[in-house]
């Protein structure tokens, strides 16, 4: 890590940055000439500031606010080191960081702690997970009263309509996306294909495939800072929320796994298209633990307006071979390559604790060797299917009262996690509709 500094004398600054409960970014700035010191002691701040709401509150009833004392926790560097920051004017780096005890045990209400655990559960069995993401995002000019989509910088026009896999909406934004592949090189984020969506202004960029989940998680993360970041640069707004416009499909975070054994092999082949019991295990723990980690997928008030039927979202808790509309799709392909696409989770998520809750239960499901139902064929909305929770204040309940998710996340996460949603739940209700798009467009 000292390295990386010694190679860029130009960064004045730097900031260390934890991921709290809602994915954001949490942390401090510091003068280049101290990170050294951060390096090698870490920093400190309190408990509760990963656990914090939307808006950047303390949740009222947290025991980690009062009643502990607002301790603090010890944040370390994670092994992914300095990068650039590439969205800033002035020469930056990151230093991502986590928390732990004061006897250097991990604090358990930091998600990315979470998705540790779930991966050494994976270790301790000889499996190792391999992990893609799919994000959508939407670009928004939201300089004027209404959100639209930015004008082209090279034509100064606006394309109001959807321009599904457009090559002319891509070379519309071709500096940004130019600027947005070079961030992404010096970050060391592995963007892949980039395609136009369904939404007005709407985007996916693929993220390779990784052996290392947590590296996953840093990257979507990442990823979805700098975006938004950079897109600020070029003069208008990058949002992940997951239902800009009512009238247009929402963004949505698609996750592609498989597992690999000892021998780097992976149990999912069958060396045909339906693939192994392990596949099928691996799908009925996801299904099992659908509707109890609903809240993860879909964290926020704005989430449910995406989750509807015929809007290119799943809601039945459901499954099938090459199949969009279901919950859980096996992509067609080389066996060898054979995977299950997630397709619950919206743009809006924490990427450690949606991988967490997949990751873990494929895992359950392995473990248990559960059986899932048929596989659908056809229109999966179109069908009487058990359903995921339509509103947040079911998701919030039946992730409170869950049994499968306390085989894999910590009591003490969910607990936070819970109190969070609750206090935002309360005070959402106060707002306007515009006012619930203006605090979702940046922060999510």
């Amino acid at each position: 890590m000292k390295d990386w500094l010694r190679k860029h004398p130009d960064v004045r600054t730097i900031r260390v940055a934890a991921v709290d409960l809602n994915g954001q970014a949490r942390g401090k700035r510091v003068p280049a000439r101290f990170a050294e010191n951060v390096v090698k002691n870490g920093t400190r701040f309190p408990f509760s500031v990963l656990n914090l709401d939307i808006w950047g509150e303390d949740i009222d009833d947290s025991p980690l606010v009062f009643e502990q004392g607002d301790q603090d926790g010890v944040l370390k560097p994670t092994e992914r080191g300095f990068m650039p920051m590439p969205w800033l004017e002035a020469p930056t780096a990151l230093l991502p960081i986590w928390m732990f005890r004061e006897n250097g045990t991990p604090y358990e209400g930091d998600p990315r702690h979470a998705l540790n655990a779930v991966v050494q559960r994976y270790k301790a069995k000889g499996l190792t997970p391999v992990c893609a993401m799919e994000l959508e995002f939407f670009l928004i000019d939201d300089s004027g009263k209404t959100m639209q989509v930015p004008a082209s910088p090279r034509s100064g026009k606006r394309r109001k309509a959807a321009e599904t896999l457009s090559i002319r909406a891509l070379d519309a934004f071709d500096t940004f996306f130019t600027d947005l592949y070079d961030a992404c090189e010096a970050m060391d984020i592995p963007a892949d294909t980039t395609t136009s969506e369904t939404g007005l202004g709407q985007f996916e960029v693929n993220l390779m495939h990784c052996d290392d989940a947590l590296r996953a998680a840093d990257d979507a993360w990442l990823f979805k800072m700098l975006v938004k970041g950079l897109a600020r640069r070029h003069g208008f707004a990058a949002s992940f929320m997951a239902k800009p416009y009512m009238e247009y499909s929402g963004s949505g975070l698609h996750t592609h796994f498989s597992v690999l054994d000892a021998k780097g092999d992976n149990i999912f082949d069958s060396g045909g298209p339906k693939g192994t019991a392990q596949l099928r295990h691996a799908v009925a723990g996801c299904l099992a633990a659908m509707n109890d980690s609903t809240l993860l997928f879909a964290p926020h008030f704005n989430s449910y307006e995406r989750l509807v039927p015929d809007k290119h979202a799943p809601t039945a808790i459901s499954w099938g071979y090459e199949n969009r509309t279901a919950a859980i799709r096996i992509p067609a392909g080389n066996p060898a390559a054979r995977r299950i696409e997630h397709r619950v989770a919206g743009g809006d998520v924490n990427p450690y604790l949606m991988l967490a809750a997949i990751l873990g239960a494929a895992l359950t499901g392995i473990e248990d060797e559960m059986e899932p139902p048929p596989p659908v064929t056809g229109n999966a909305y179109a069908m009487d299917l058990p359903s995921i929770p339509a509103n947040w204040e079911a998701a919030i309940e039946a992730f409170e009262h869950s049994d499968i998710l306390y085989r894999f996340l910590p009591k003490e996460l969910i607990r936070n996690l819970v109190q969070t949603k609750r206090q935002e739940l309360h005070y959402i209700a106060e707002l306007s509709a515009e006012e619930r798009l203006e605090l979702y467009l940046d922060t999510v």
